[in-house]
Formats: structure tokens, C-alpha cells, sequence
């Protein structure tokens, strides 16, 4: 289609001067325009908007083929984006108030990665794993970590009987989803037993390997380390959780209907969670997050913010131990994509980026005794990195 020069004039500076796509839509149609022909106008101008806020000019996106190829929307994005909203649509009937909490669990699902959830008793920890793993149409095994709890008990063993020989009996690992409930409750040699099943997908039971389902998530739990009965999560561990997410209290009104519905003292089967994606769909869905384009200035961008933790040559750097690894710039590269197609685009901007590094980074920036006694936690870190990066 010809974008008339004046048309796209008026919708950039429309989009500049702090229009959104919805009221410059309505805007355009009130006129008399095309449905049809405004989306496209729409499509092509947002995208410009957002390149050359990245420091783009315009010759260097159209001759670069980027407009063309790689930002439009395609058939594919918006078939993710519908399953998607369908699926926080489900998981909504259960957990009120942690929306950006259920976006941050989607993305590490579309990553392939595990979550770490970490909040007080009762504010729905447990409820929002479990209606993620039903409205994910997977299979799901429910591990609560407990101080006496064994690797056995989690991965499987090896048994002897003079019927049958050696025979194995597989743990609840075997599963496509796993809810690994209040994790911290058990010590460090128990948690270490996820530590294979995370990172190669497979388990060692006695002299046998064998391979998980997939896709396969660990969702787990813990309490703060202020609780009573916790124990600090292994290095090696917690490094393979992609995302760590901090949940906090309800607002006042979304309390009020949780409170007024009875919504925690209702029975899981009574929320009605339908499954809208399955095994095979996922696997689709993180094959088109893989395709999702990211430009060699938001790369540089990601690469400068992991460096920055590690130079600690920043006010709050005194506090830093250990910055972020070399595994911190996958996660974080990898959760941009994905968060930009949540977002309903092909395309990583620098936003993106800093929705998510918070969920990266606070676990992998690891922080001295100094930081502890004065209570410095590692998003202040974060934030002063990300006040202080900019895009080159």
C-alpha cells in the first residue's frame, strides 16, 4: 500500500505529540479513512516512532529492510498475542492484583525459563502458580519442600525386589510443570536436586539418565529469608532461575473484591480455569519469541547494563560483590524478546529491556555483608544501573 506522505506526517506527529494508535484511530475514522488502510498507517508510523527513538533515522530503517521485515505485525504475533490474553483472561477468575506479575511469568514461559516467586504467606503465591499450570494445558506435579523432604523424593530411586530386579520408580519431577512450593523449607542438599532437571531437562536416577517432558518449567515458591524454618537457595541454583519475582501486597480496591468474593477460602475446582495452551502450543509460541528481532544497539544496550554490575563503578557499586554472569545477558536478551511480544511486536525497544531487568538481575547481582547490615537490597542497584546506562 502507498502511505500518503501527509497521512503518515500527521500520525507521527500525532504519535509524538502523545496520541495513542486508539485515539488517533478514532480520530482517522471520524474523517471518513479506511479501517483497513488506518491499521496500516498505524502499523507502519508506530514502528518509525519507536525506531527513531532509538536513534534510527529514517533512511537507515527503510534501506535496511527493517520496516519491511521485520517490524510489521505478522499473522503469527497477534495469534500468540490472542492465546495469551485468553490465558491471563483464565488465570484472572483466581488471582487478583498481580497482573504484573502473571505478564513476568508468561515471558519465562515464551523464554523457556524457570521463575523463583518470593512473597509473605497469603498473598496467593501457590494459587497463581497452580492456575498458570492448568490454564497452560500441561501437565503439572505439585512439590511441597519440606525440612525432611529427600532428592529421592523429588527426582525418583532405584528399588530391588526379587520379583522384578532393580526397578525405577520415578519422583514427581516427571511432569511438564512443576510447583516446587516454599522451596527455602528444605536445605540446600535437597533443593540441589532440581539443579540437573533445570538446566539439561533430563535426571539421573542410579546409573540411568533420563529425559523430561517438554517444555518443563519449575515454578517454585520461597518465603523471605527474614521467616522463621528457611534456608538460602544455592548460588548454582538460583542462577538457573531465569526470573525472580517479588510479590506484593494487593491494592486496596482489588483487596476489597478479593475480600468481598471470599476468593481464599474457595476450593481450586470452583474457579473454573479452563486450558488454553498445551505442550505443543507453547513449544510454537517460543519458536516465534526466538524470531523476534533485536538490533545491535539494544544487544550493545543489554551488554553495557551486565558490564555496569560488574565494574561497580557506581555510588551504590561499594555493596556489590558479584555481578551479573555471562548466563544475566542471555536471560536478559532473551526475556526482551519476549516481553516485546507480549507487547504485540517483533521488535525489542529499549523499554523492554528495562521492564524486565529487574526480574534478570536481582538474584544474579550478588551483594556483601555491607549491603545486608545497611539493608541495601540488589534493586537499588539496579535501578541506579539503569538510571545511568543509556542506549549509545
Amino acid at each position: 500500500m502507498v502511505i500518503e506522505d501527509k497521512i503518515k506526517e500527521w500520525v507521527t506527529e500525532a504519535l509524538q505529540g502523545g496520541y495513542n494508535p486508539e485515539e488517533i484511530y478514532n480520530i482517522l475514522i471520524r474523517r471518513g479513512f479506511d479501517s483497513k488502510e488506518i491499521k496500516e498507517v498505524l502499523s507502519v508510523c508506530t514502528a518509525l516512532n519507536d525506531l527513531n527513538a532509538l536513534g534510527f533515522k529514517e533512511k537507515e530503517i527503510t534501506e535496511g529492510n527493517i520496516l519491511q521485515t521485520k517490524i510489521v505485525k505478522s499473522k503469527e504475533i497477534q495469534e500468540v498475542s490472542k492465546l495469551i490474553n485468553a490465558t491471563k483472561k483464565e488465570i484472572a477468575k483466581a488471582v487478583m492484583g498481580q497482573d504484573e506479575i502473571v505478564n513476568a511469568c508468561i515471558c519465562a514461559i515464551l523464554c523457556d525459563g524457570h521463575v523463583l516467586l518470593e512473597g509473605v504467606p497469603g498473598i496467593a503465591k501457590t494459587l497463581l502458580v497452580k492456575s498458570l499450570a492448568v490454564a497452560s494445558g500441561c501437565s503439572a506435579k505439585r512439590i511441597q519442600f519440606t525440612v525432611d523432604l529427600l532428592p529421592s523424593d523429588i527426582v525418583g530411586v532405584t528399588t530391588f525386589t526379587q520379583n522384578k530386579g532393580f526397578e525405577t520408580i520415578k519422583g514427581p519431577i516427571f511432569a511438564n510443570f512443576i510447583i516446587a512450593d516454599e522451596i527455602n523449607r528444605s536445605p540446600p542438599k535437597t533443593q540441589s536436586a532440581l539443579i540437573e532437571a533445570m538446566q539439561e531437562k533430563q535426571v539421573t536416577i542410579g546409573r540411568e539418565t533420563f529425559k523430561l517432558p517438554l517444555p518443563f518449567f519449575v515454578m517454585a515458591t520461597e518465603n523471605p529469608l527474614e521467616s522463621s524454618g528457611v534456608y538460602d537457595l544455592p548460588e548454582a541454583q538460583i542462577d538457573r532461575f531465569l526470573f525472580k519475582l517479588i510479590l506484593t501486597y494487593p491494592k486496596r480496591k482489588e483487596e476489597e473484591l478479593i475480600m468481598e468474593n471470599n476468593m481464599t477460602l474457595k476450593k481450586f475446582e470452583e474457579f473454573d480455569i479452563q486450558s488454553i495452551l498445551s505442550p505443543k502450543k507453547i513449544i510454537e509460541m517460543q519458536e516465534v519469541a526466538k524470531e523476534i528481532y533485536c538490533d545491535d544497539k539494544i544487544k550493545a544496550y543489554i551488554l553495557d547494563i551486565i558490564e555496569k554490575t560488574r565494574k561497580k563503578d557506581f555510588p551504590h557499586g561499594k555493596y556489590v560483590e558479584w555481578g551479573g554472569s555471562p548466563r544475566a545477558s542471555i536471560g536478559l536478551f532473551i526475556a526482551a524478546k519476549s516481553w516485546a511480544l507480549i507487547n504485540g511486536r517483533d521488535y525489542v525497544i529499549p523499554k523492554d529491556v528495562r521492564d524486565v531487568a529487574h526480574y534478570v538481575l536481582r538474584h544474579r547481582i550478588i551483594l556483601n555483608y555491607k549491603a545486608r547490615a545497611e539493608k541495601i537490597d540488589s534493586d537499588v542497584i539496579i535501578e541506579e544501573i539503569l538510571n545511568k546506562v543509556g542506549l549509545k
